[in-house]
């Protein structure tokens, strides 16, 4: 992995650790899924138990850093400078029910400022990565090493878009309706896979051309820009176009050409 740095190698290395609970547990979901207790508890121990797991790796590599995890919240470290982003299973209700769509994420912050991610696919197999100023790749499931560069589509008409949807309890329904009858009329298809993580890391894939969601937490999304920004995409706060996604869980990303158009669309 010649394009992975010391502190990504170190990352990499936490998110296999943590994904072998992950892919043990999984194997039994299906079997919990007749269950009259069914398989919620047993995933939530599942999730912990990789975020205990990913933590200790990154400990041990990394002592003094701080943390920001989705189980755990914030823990703080001698070293301020420096502070891990955390989702141990992104695409959580996915993993409830079977489907194989999920990602480990990690991300960190330099002095306050998104700096490298890295986003495992592990029933793909697939290890997305960056750092910022050094490109996005993608390590698949041969083993071999690929550069993301996405393309720069322009034509709305001829682009995939992916986006997430607000769930029961969650505000925001008539919002995203509207958002999705101007977006779905405009574009070749719209995709709702489950996990803003590997949404984005599609999108610096090529796989995706745009992806808007509302409504996400920090570990959803830190690796994922920087993933997607390395790989050239605009990341931005999806109302004010700032580059403050992680601070409203708002989040507009797509390439320079297509970004105006969609966003365009998404004007409610």
């Amino acid at each position: 992995m010649p394009n992975a740095s010391p502190l990504v190698t170190v990352m990499m290395a936490a998110a296999r650790k943590g994904a072998r609970v992950l892919s043990r547990d999984f194997g039994e979901v299906e079997n919990l899924q007749v269950s009259r207790k069914g398989p919620a508890d047993f995933v939530t121990a599942a999730d912990r138990m990789c975020e205990e797991k990913i933590h200790e790796s990154l400990r041990h590599d990394r002592p003094g850093y701080g943390y920001l995890l989705e189980e755990r919240g914030e823990v703080q470290g001698s070293d301020k400078t420096h502070r891990f982003i955390i989702d141990p299973l992104d695409g959580t209700t996915n993993f409830l029910h079977g489907n194989p769509h999920f990602a480990i994420s990690i991300g960190v912050e330099r002095d306050g400022v998104l700096h490298a991610g890295v986003i495992y696919d592990l029933m793909r197999d697939e290890m997305f990565f960056a750092e910022t100023g050094q490109g996005a790749y993608l390590l698949d499931s041969r083993g071999i090493e690929k550069r993301l560069r996405t393309p720069n589509r322009d034509d709305l008409a001829t682009c995939l878009i992916a986006t997430g949807t607000p769930w029961l309890g969650k505000p925001g329904h008539a919002q995203f309706l509207k958002e999705l009858h101007k977006v779905m009329a405009r574009c070749a298809g719209i995709r709702r896979n489950g996990s803003a993580a590997l949404d984005l890391a599609w999108l610096a894939a090529g796989r995706f051309d745009g992806y808007w969601e509302r409504g996400l937490q920090p570990w959803d999304i830190a690796a994922g820009i920087v993933i997607a920004r390395e790989a050239g995409l605009v990341v931005q706060d999806l109302d004010t176009g700032n580059d403050t996604p992680m601070e409203s869980g708002n989040i507009l990303c797509a390439g320079k050409a297509l970004l105006p158009r969609l966003q365009e669309h998404l004007a409610v």
